[in-house]
Order: C-alpha cells, then structure tokens, then sequence
C-alpha cells in the first residue's frame, strides 16, 4: 500500500521539471528528453554536466570547484557529476519554487540489472528522490556495435506514460526507472513493470595501452550478455521488445539479513 503520492493531481503546467543527464549537455539523449519535458510543462530547466560523465554513478565533487555556465535563460552546463547537477539546480541556480519532477536521460544505451549501481543517469534521480522530488530515469537501449539509437522510440512513448505514472504517484523514497527497447517506435510489444534482473555474464575488459611517451594507460570495457534472466526482470522485458519500468528503492536494507543477524547476534 502506498502512503505518500507525488502530486500527481496537479494540471501539467503546474509542474516545475528539472531535467539532467550523464552523458552531457549537448548529447541527442538530453535534447530528446528536453522535447519531452515540454510536452508535460512549460516550465522546464535544464541542468546537466559540461562533459560525459557515464559510470559516475552517485559521485559528489568535493576536491574540486564546481563551475557552472548558462547556455539560456533555463539551460545550464556543470563541470561535474550528475549529483552535482541536481544539488546545483535545487539549491542555487533555479529561481523560485523548487522542481516537482526530475527526469533524468534519455541515456544513451540500458540502464538494466546491475547497470544501476554504475549509472550516472540513475544517481540523478536518485538525488532528485531523496531531496523529495518524483523523479524519473529513462534510456534507450541500443547495439553499442551496430545501428543508430533510436531516440524516436523514447520521444514516441514517454510523454504518455509519463502521464500515466504521474496520475498514479508512487513513493518519496522511490525513483523510477524506464528502460526502452532497440526497437522501432511501432514494433515495441508492450509495458512491463518489472523487477531489477542481474546478467549471468558480465566480463571486465582491462585494455592496456601505451601513450606517445611511453607511459603505460588503461581502458575499461565490458562485454556483457543477457543470460538467462527471469521473466519479471527489466533485462527479460527488454529482450522480449517491451518497455521496462523498474521501482527502485533508496533504503538498501536487506530486510531478511537484518532478521537473521538480529537473531544470531541477540538484538
């Protein structure tokens, strides 16, 4: 049972929508959730790192000034994470009332299974979560290998079914997570609300180079399979061409860990 509901009931242009990303402000994903943005509110600012910034995951820039540029009136580049975008955004550059909604993306490529813990994308809505804003991740899956992203397919279905889940509301301390399919916008079979899955394969690349002076780098790279995930996974959603809408929880408590060790070590 649900206790607390976003204000969902709110007509759209009542809704103050801030919109970050990890792959940088001048990345198609950002422009396409932009486009997105505008078909729910009118107030929408935009707030998202100067560069890429995939795999940041929660990250806060602490050892280091953060730097911010206006692009427009409501447009903002930050030299920093995506945390530091949305803390920025609430606490110094939006004028006014705070955001109502955060969206995060469109990233580029799946946010599935254990993709969560690295993402940049997901730390977004989840800092816009736990300052008390509804808050929404969406990518769009893609062959890293082959083929253009389809950002048609995130721009076709998401302004619905965002509408669909702000009418509904879900909790304070849950973000959303959307992931849609490599498909064409009319070849996507369905919506599922699934659970997060974990791949059977998940191989580190560590590829070593050596740069014009002799100097020994490194890059990481991953090569990943499906697996064979259970059917009410996001990653089994995706590959059967349906859209995913993952809950996630901010309190990572393992509930039935902590019974047992409260039981083992006499609490």
């Amino acid at each position: 049972m649900i206790e607390r509901r976003t204000r969902a009931s709110a007509p759209a242009q009542q809704w103050r929508i801030l919109v970050s990303n990890d792959d940088g402000i001048h990345s198609p994903g950002l422009r396409t959730l932009e486009r997105i943005a505008k078909t729910l509110s009118d107030d929408v600012w935009v707030v998202a790192p100067e560069t890429e910034q995939s795999g940041a995951s929660h990250s806060l820039t602490l050892s280091e000034p953060l730097r911010i540029r206006r692009l427009t009136k409501r447009r903002f580049a930050v030299r920093g994470t995506p945390t530091d975008c949305v803390m920025l955004a609430v606490h110094h550059i939006i004028e006014g009332d705070a955001p109502t909604l955060l969206l995060s993306g469109v990233n580029r490529g799946a946010n599935l299974g254990e993709d969560v813990t690295y993402s940049g994308t997901i730390a977004a809505a989840m800092e816009g979560a736990l300052l008390g804003i509804p808050s929404v991740a969406l990518s769009q899956v893609y062959n890293f290998r082959r083929g253009r992203v389809k950002w048609a397919t995130a721009a076709h279905h998401a302004p619905n079914l965002l509408r669909r889940l702000l009418h509904f509301g879900w909790p304070h301390d849950v973000l959303i997570n959307i992931n849609f399919p490599n498909l064409k916008h009319d070849a996507v079979k369905d919506v599922r609300v699934t659970v997060q899955g974990r791949r059977d394969v998940a191989d580190l690349i560590v590829d070593e180079r050596t740069d014009a002076r002799g100097h020994p780098y490194f890059w990481f790279g991953f090569r990943r399979a499906y697996g064979h995930p259970g059917t009410d996974t996001d990653l089994f959603a995706i590959q059967d061409g349906c859209i995913s809408i993952t809950p996630l929880h901010l309190d990572l408590t393992h509930l039935a860990t902590r019974d047992t060790l409260a039981r083992a070590l006499g609490d």
